[in-house]
């Protein structure tokens, strides 16, 4: 599968537990980001949250993103087949993650 290919998985995965979940959508109500995905090997990519779903994928990263996510190809196939978690690529250095703490949680939502 294609990084683009994953990413476009992830959005629809992302959204259909926001559609059957609603604790979720209640929860991410109000919460409008831009997430900046840039992968040291295979590209940059950017997604919104806006209404507690996921929304304009599209590739480029701009600078202004609230989430801004670093990784490489490998590591993100992994963390998005739930192969590895966040604090275990974070602690190995794998994956490094700028934005608030309230946004760093947030990860954990989206992936």
């Amino acid at each position: 599968m294609t990084i683009e290919e994953t990413l476009a998985s992830l959005v629809e995965r992302f959204n259909r537990h926001v559609e059957r979940t609603p604790a979720v959508a209640e929860e991410l109500d109000g919460i409008e980001r831009t997430i900046a995905i840039r992968l040291s090997d295979a590209g940059s990519y950017a997604v919104d949250l806006v209404r507690g779903r996921l929304a304009n994928l599209r590739s480029g990263a701009p600078e202004n993103a609230e989430l801004k996510i670093s990784t490489d190809a490998r590591t993100f196939q992994e963390l998005v087949r739930k192969e590895i978690g966040p604090m275990k690529a974070m602690v190995t250095r794998r994956l490094s993650i700028d934005g608030t703490l309230e946004d760093k949680l947030l990860l954990r939502r989206l992936l």
